[in-house]
């Protein structure tokens, strides 16, 4: 408990950023839904063959998994808030939209024949009997929606969209720390319970109130929507730089924009933790970013499909910068010096216990282990792939997980063996074994700014100032700078401004 009191303490700034952004984010989902579903329901009511195929399709879009709609979109929408509202929207459609009609076909028939006795026409008879009746129905139906909305965000926040799932992806970036992803999760539920017991409010309200306690409930939520923007004058920036999950681009991202803030005029907005490089990739092609640092064996490998056509650092960089150049139209800046190669690593005692020192050894004992892979790594050549054809390995037990969590995974002893990368700061942690790659399966992974050629064109100095990293920060630089952010709970921004000072890049 004085863990999580003292993270609490130390992160109140990102918890509040993170709990109005969240807010945001599903009320401006949650009243596009209300826009979209209320007129909808209430045109099904009158033409009711439409009613099943209608609802019907709203029900099957919430049965597709958010990540899967998320991934869809990027490609048309870039990343940000604009997929992550679109996604939110189509998940809060069919609890609003199938109350709404149930609500108004659920009003006495002998009312309405009464109102249109009286000589109400459609419109006032809507207005009048149908919808202020059904306007508890139509609340519990957006409360229903309201709650799936919230609860849905966090994962909005694979795409840089902000909100409290960025803690908790942080949290379990961070080896599954429980007291920051509870940071975000505890906020997530409580703002879904107060939000619920509000609209528990309106719809009791609307049995004698009718119509004007939704019109009440929309004017407030569309305040709530405008209120940040009317006292938000912060500029917009001229570049954005995004990242991968984790440590180590978060710091690298945080030393680019500091260089670039330092030696031009340009304002540089900040997209850290945007998830799996697929995701990375497609946001820098959209243009939803301007640059991100990748890896040369990741370009040669995921992004031209290639295999390295040499081990040394250099040709490899030369290879990455060539392919991505002629096949994207992109730049790929100098490297940095720190090799971030995938490795396979295991505890001291599993390794002298099986005297395992190359990655052939585990070959031997394929049956009898469980190896811990990521997605990402358990589906590339440059990986477990490669594995099965260079080692004739076939591990009997594979589990895949997400980065942050495989080396809990190994040291609670559910996994034998897992894949790292060679800079991690848990490699230091938990004092790691990496076992050799002596057919060079492993291309090397040198850190680089990748940005396409029109941003390159509009902005040539950025060539200059990030090719002043070129050479730079060694394996255990790298290693060191990963562990003060992951397990001294240092800073990003705090890391990469000292490096750079220290290495006279930066004035203090």
């Amino acid at each position: 408990m004085n863990e999580f009191i003292t993270v609490f303490q130390n992160r109140q700034d990102m918890l509040l950023e993170s709990t109005l952004e969240h807010l945001q984010i599903s009320m401006i989902s949650l009243i596009i839904a209300i826009i979209i579903a209320v007129p909808l329901g209430l045109y099904l009511t009158r033409y009711p063959k439409a009613a099943e195929p209608v609802i019907g399709t709203s029900a099957v879009l919430q049965t597709i998994p958010s990540l899967a709609v998320l991934a869809f979109l990027i490609p048309f929408f870039g990343i940000g808030t604009t997929p992550a509202i679109i996604a939110l929207v189509l998940y809060g459609l069919l609890p609003i939209l199938r109350n709404t009609y149930t609500g108004i076909k659920e009003v006495d028939p002998a009312l309405k024949e009464a109102a249109t006795g009286m000589g109400m026409n459609f419109l006032k008879r809507l207005t009048k009997v149908e919808l202020p009746i059904a306007m508890p129905v139509i609340m519990a139906g957006i409360r229903t929606s309201m709650v799936l909305i919230v609860g849905t965000t966090t994962i909005a926040a694979l795409i840089g969209a902000g909100g409290l799932g960025d803690i908790i992806l942080l949290g379990l970036d961070r080896g599954a720390d429980v007291n920051l992803i509870l940071l975000g999760a505890i906020p997530a539920a409580l703002l879904a319970i107060l939000l619920d017991l509000i609209l528990r409010l309106f719809e009791k309200i609307s049995r004698k109130a009718g119509i004007k306690s939704f019109i009440a409930m929309l004017i407030i939520a569309v305040l709530i929507v405008l209120t940040p923007f009317m006292f938000n004058d912060s500029r917009q920036p001229d570049l954005v730089i995004g990242g991968k999950m984790g440590s180590e681009p978060d710091i690298l991202i945080n030393m680019y924009k500091l260089l670039i803030e330092e030696e031009t005029g340009l304002h540089v907005g900040l997209e850290p933790n945007l998830g799996k490089t697929a995701f990375v990739f497609s946001a820098l092609q959209q243009g939803s970013i301007d640059i991100f640092p990748e890896f040369t064996g990741t370009a040669i490998v995921t992004h031209l499909e290639e295999q390295a056509q040499s081990n040394d650092a250099r040709d490899v960089y030369e290879q990455a910068k060539q392919g991505m150049k002629e096949e994207f139209g992109m730049e790929l800046l100098e490297p940095m010096d720190f090799n971030n190669t995938y490795a396979v690593a295991t505890t001291e005692e599993m390794a002298e216990q099986y005297g395992l020192q190359e990655i052939g050894d585990l070959k031997q004992i394929e049956n009898d282990i469980t190896a811990g892979f990521t997605l990402e790594f358990n589906d590339r050549y440059d990986g477990y792939v490669g594995m099965q054809e260079v080692y004739d390995l076939d591990i009997a037990d594979i589990k895949t997980m997400e980065p942050g969590i495989r080396q809990n995974a190994l040291s609670n002893g559910e996994v034998d063996v897992i894949d790292a990368y060679a800079t991690d700061s848990y490699m230091i942690e938990l004092n790691l074994v990496t076992l050799d790659d002596p057919e060079n399966l492993f291309p090397p992974y040198q850190g680089a700014p990748l940005m396409r050629d029109d941003t390159l064109e509009e902005y040539p100095e950025l060539e200059g100032i990030l090719n002043q990293l070129s050479g730079k920060i060694t394996d255990d630089e790298m290693r060191q700078m990963n562990y003060q952010v992951d397990y001294e709970d240092r800073s990003p921004n705090e890391v990469a401004r000292e490096y750079l000072v220290n290495e006279g890049l930066l004035d203090n």
